[in-house]
């Protein structure tokens, strides 16, 4: 297996996108400039909520993690106004894998946390976060929130969860993070549910299950898009079958390049133009270099080998591993590899279908050339050189995901009319008793 993954990372070759340069380096530079200015640049995903919580100095202190200072990762306000960033969904990640340990805000370990309790947690650090900058940021409810935080020079603030664990099998929740201020969820994260099958684990339910599908339908009516990314594309297909509303993907690529679970397939992308939905472009070097991702999977095949050649030699294991990574150095992901991950979404959804969720914050190893929220300038100047319009740079920086905000919106004004919350349970849908079927 090592072997076979090794030869196709030899084998593979730095895609390049066939368009031609068409402008200069300055002009396209004063395109990119010129569309930021006009139109916010929203961000679907980043992590900054979740490394203030693990902070090693001050674990959850809002105050402590100073946004006005240069903070140890990619997230802070003078880099956030370099990279002109003019709206972000801060993403209130709470872990959701078997036997993780969720840390309580003083360090200490909690045996039984509970996935609603943590999430609030989050949901209270985002808040406070966004509270504490009033002049740079502002919680935003609507799409109209967004362009009016603009206009003032703020960043519009959004919370997305990631991973319906956080409702723990209950629509009561889901109504209560939306009342909170969250404005999407990823209908999965690593783990595959009760309700919903995940991109990284087994698939158990082919998509959604009748409940999963119930999930759907409620955001719909309250307004909250659902996220597509982390999830199998069974649950892509069935989610573009049930949702009334636009989707989005947060943070995904394209499989066609990078073939990683996590990314979405072409099949999947022909489909989002009919939905209405927005593919947004995350900046993790496996999701979006083939040689990154081929590295990565020879390695971890490698060391599988290694536990099953010296389970109890862990010497032995690690001095095998260093001399691996000496003979077989990591490459890494490039900006112009970002670059032709939103030129293929762009040629096979369109330009109305694509946008930037970048997982800052919650990444480790940085694309060359976007390594915090200050580069974004840089993959916008890229874009302009290969011969994206003002009006492309636009509808990517930012219209094309307030579009599906408002389209949501609209969407969850017409059913809260229609129908009244959803009494439904995982228990009556998913496992009704023989006397209800």
């Amino acid at each position: 297996m090592v072997a076979a993954v090794l030869a196709v990372l030899a084998a593979t070759a730095i895609r390049a996108t066939p368009l031609a340069a068409q402008v200069s380096d300055s002009a396209a530079h004063a395109i990119a400039i010129r569309a930021l200015r006009k139109s916010p640049l929203i961000d679907g995903h980043n992590d900054l909520p979740w490394a203030i919580r693990e902070d090693k100095t001050a674990p959850g202190d809002v105050e402590a993690y100073d946004l006005r200072q240069r903070t140890p990762k990619m997230t802070d306000l003078d880099r956030l106004r370099t990279g002109m960033v003019g709206g972000q969904f801060w993403s209130v990640y709470i872990p959701g894998e078997p036997g993780d340990k969720i840390y309580a805000r003083n360090g200490a370990v909690s045996s039984t946390p509970g996935y609603a309790r943590v999430q609030l947690e989050q949901i209270d650090i985002a808040r406070r976060m966004i509270a504490r900058y009033p002049d740079r940021l502002t919680l935003a409810s609507t799409a109209a929130d967004m362009r009016t935080a603009f206009a003032s020079g703020r960043i519009g603030s959004m919370l997305g969860i990631e991973g319906g664990h956080a409702i723990e099998n209950s629509l009561g929740p889901l109504r209560v993070y939306y009342g909170l201020g969250v404005r999407y969820m990823t209908l999965t994260h690593n783990v595959t549910l009760d309700w919903a099958d995940a991109a990284l684990d087994s698939a158990k339910h082919g998509g959604l299950t009748p409940f999963g599908k119930e999930v759907v339908r409620e955001m719909n009516r309250l307004g909250m898009l659902v996220d597509l990314s982390h999830v199998s594309p069974g649950t892509m297909s069935d989610a573009l079958t049930v949702t009334e509303a636009p989707v989005i993907f947060s943070h995904s690529g394209a499989r066609a390049l990078v073939d990683h679970p996590r990314n979405v397939p072409d099949s999947i992308l022909r489909r989002v133009p009919a939905n209405g939905g927005v593919v947004m472009i995350p900046f993790v070097d496996s999701f979006v270099s083939a040689e990154v991702y081929a590295h990565d999977t020879a390695t971890a095949h490698y060391a599988a080998a290694l536990l099953a050649r010296f389970p109890d030699d862990t010497a032995a294991r690690a001095h095998a591993m260093t001399a691996w990574r000496l003979d077989h150095p990591e490459p890494r992901a490039t900006l112009a590899q970002v670059a032709d991950v939103i030129q293929h979404v762009r040629d096979v959804a369109g330009v109305d279908h694509v946008g930037i969720g970048s997982d800052f914050d919650g990444i480790e190893q940085v694309v060359v050339g976007l390594e915090d929220v200050s580069t974004y300038p840089a993959l916008f100047t890229e874009l302009a050189r290969r011969g994206w319009t003002e009006g492309d740079l636009r509808k990517l920086a930012g219209e094309n995901v307030l579009r599906v905000m408002r389209q949501a919106e609209v969407v969850a004004a017409r059913l809260q009319k229609e129908r009244p919350p959803s009494t439904a349970t995982i228990e009556t849908l998913d496992h009704p008793s023989p006397a209800a079927q």
